[in-house]
């Protein structure tokens, strides 16, 4: 069973009309869910229940991530961009939830403890994530750093079910999974004139740029166009390709040291989409 069979087993908890006709949902986590899924699966002493903790597990990251695209405030005061908001935080909650029903239904109460402490402190996170930003205390590392912890939380949280070599593997190839997933969706932020600010581009010219420059950055009224010469300047895509395909180059030394064959040719599978996207650069700079 594979990533994908899981995606669609979770479309009946997450796919609703009046979710899909008023606002947008954030992305499956495809990458995450298949990865916790080969170890479970393959590695672990709960082999029996790899698909319902993956399935639960990416229902819930759906949840938090949803609450996330929430916006701080609610000015606009038009009925569909209301609606759209009440109807994040709605659906945020209704995903969070669905883990324990799911979850008591098949006697897994302490695993319900598992994810419910786990949700706590990816929230934990969070919140440190946001007043470091808030203050202007942070590196364009230090984002990428605090957006892969907060990313891997939920699936960290299935460490100690882990067994021999997966055992050690486990949280190296997760977090080197997870920061590919993160650079990936830099690239596509820093293509995105409504996503440049506070961006890891965003942070890096922050960090290098002149003081003229970081003025620009944290002026509320910069335009985005302004903000995409600077992004220009200090070449922040080619960057992050770069960033991307070391990381891929390290994860896929990290896969060809697990013994087990069969879980090496999956866990290739998981990294296609990374490595064709790094080889049709010139088809992602018009997305």
């Amino acid at each position: 069973m594979t990533d994908y069979r899981i995606a669609e087993m979770a479309q009946q908890y997450l796919r609703y009309d009046m979710i899909e006709h008023h606002t947008e949902l954030p992305d499956f986590p495809h990458y995450r869910t298949r990865l916790l899924h080969a170890f479970l699966s393959k590695g672990s002493r709960v082999e029996a229940f790899s698909e319902l903790y993956a399935l639960v597990t990416s229902i819930v990251q759906m949840g938090l991530d949803t609450h996330d695209l929430v916006p701080e405030t609610n000015r606009e005061k038009e009925n569909k961009a209301t609606r759209g908001r009440q109807l994040k935080v709605l659906a945020g909650d209704y995903f969070s939830s669905r883990f324990y029903h799911l979850l008591s239904q098949a006697g897994q109460i302490e695993t319900i403890r598992q994810l419910s402490a786990s949700i706590c402190e990816v929230n934990r996170m969070k919140l440190n994530f946001y007043l470091l930003m808030k203050q202007v205390k942070m590196t364009a590392e230090d984002y990428i750093r605090h957006s892969v912890d907060i990313k891997m939380q939920l699936f960290l949280s299935f460490s100690h079910l882990m067994e021999g070599i997966f055992s050690s593997y486990w949280p190296e190839l997760l977090r080197g999974f997870t920061r590919c997933e993160v650079l990936l969706q830099e690239i596509f932020r820093a293509q995105s004139a409504e996503e440049l600010r506070g961006s890891w581009g965003f942070w890096h010219v922050l960090q290098k740029g002149t003081k003229d420059e970081k003025r620009q950055l944290l002026g509320e009224e910069t335009e985005s166009g302004k903000l995409q010469t600077l992004w220009l300047k200090y070449n922040i895509a080619a960057q992050l390709y770069s960033m991307l395909e070391d990381q891929l180059r390290q994860v896929q030394n990290k896969i060809n040291q697990l013994g087990s064959e069969k879980i090496v040719q999956e866990l290739r599978q998981v990294l296609e989409p990374f490595l064709h996207y790094l080889s049709a650069p010139k088809v992602m700079e018009e997305i």
